[in-house]
């Protein structure tokens, strides 16, 4: 690839990170330069001299080096399973933050010599809701997660090559996974997520990367399988058959937050899995859906999150790692956390 077409896929790469049109960058640069220059520069008919490359960086919030750093990624191997409430701008502005996050976290992870991805995803067969639980108890086996909630379910799946990325998202927006390469899985979160749809949904999200369906169910059917799988990912089936017994007439909701804190799962998503499971009748279930639709007190009782969001810290730990082992410069750091070297200062020098 020829420089001139790497500084040209790069700065279309950065516009399309930001949402920006061309009309909108041009607006954001000092000097500007008209919206034809800046479609001559990302087709590779012309470059900017010193002076537009470095306004240029300053709108996009990049480093100039940025524009020239060959790509590591192919963007055309994405594939996300489904658009969401995203306009097609929003999509490939995700796509874009989605290939710049993969390669900077890669770029550390061989720097650290820290790289792991130790499932074969896309490689559990499924036929039937049994095999999907069977898949989940044998991840949770396999990860040594034991029979209780998961303290950290972004950080487990970090710590296991699953690289997460959080944007900003519409309230329709759930989550989309994809795979860079067609090797490295990702996962796309709302950063706003409450703590319980975030876990859920991580985990959903982990059953399209891993389930491997057969032809003959709907995109529907495998929404509820990977729903399924997250469910058990969460609050293993033995679990709460210990907890609530294998047969009840009534539940309490009292009874229900103390498990959803323990698990780190919604109380409709128990009550839910209550029901799949045959330990409340569809009655109950449906009862206790009612009084939700029909009490906004029951509504908000049943829903309240007294838990902070959870997040994974992994990509900034190994930056700060690689910087105090002299592994990368204060200006890398910086480029690879999209911060300052002042910033980077700062933090170091108020960490101890």
């Amino acid at each position: 690839m020829s420089e001139v077409s790497t500084f040209a896929l790069r700065l279309k790469s950065a516009r399309l990170m930001k949402g920006f049109s061309m009309d909108d960058l041009c607006e954001r640069m000092e000097p500007k330069v008209s919206k034809m220059a800046i479609s001559k520069y990302e087709s590779g008919k012309m470059d900017p001299d010193s002076e537009v490359l470095i306004s240029l960086a300053d709108a996009l919030d990049q480093t100039p080096d940025y524009f020239f750093r060959p790509f590591t990624f192919k963007l055309e191997s994405m594939r996300f399973r489904k658009k969401q409430n995203l306009g097609a701008k929003q999509i490939e502005s995700v796509k874009m933050n989605i290939a710049d996050f993969v390669e900077r976290y890669v770029n550390i992870e061989e720097i650290c010599n820290d790289v792991n991805i130790d499932v074969d995803f896309s490689s559990v067969p499924v036929a039937s809701a049994e095999q999907v639980k069977a898949a989940a108890v044998k991840l949770r086996e396999r990860w040594c997660l034991g029979k209780d909630g998961i303290v950290n379910v972004i950080e487990m799946l970090e710590e296991h090559g699953v690289k997460v990325v959080e944007i900003d998202a519409p309230d329709g927006f759930d989550g989309v996974s994809t795979k860079v390469n067609d090797v490295i899985p990702v996962i796309v979160l709302g950063k706003n997520f409450l703590y319980e749809r975030k876990r859920f949904t991580a985990l959903h999200e982990l059953g399209h990367l891993l389930l491997n369906f057969e032809d003959r169910f709907s995109d529907k059917e495998q929404e509820s399988l990977c729903n399924l799988f997250a469910n058990e990912m969460l609050l293993p089936e033995t679990e709460l058959r210990r907890i609530l017994g294998n047969c009840r007439k009534k539940v309490s909701v009292k009874e229900l937050r103390p498990i959803q804190m323990r698990f780190g799962i919604s109380c409709d998503a128990i009550m839910y899995k209550a029901k799949e499971c045959g330990i409340v009748s569809a009655a109950l279930h449906r009862g206790y859906c009612i009084r939700k639709n029909q009490s906004p007190e029951y509504k908000s009782f049943v829903e309240r999150s007294d838990s902070p969001a959870e997040t994974s810290h992994r990509f900034e730990s190994l930056v700060y790692k690689a910087l105090e082992n002299e592994l990368i410069t204060m200006s890398k750091a910086a480029s690879l956390l999209r911060t300052d070297v002042m910033t980077i200062r700062k933090e170091l020098s108020t960490a101890w």
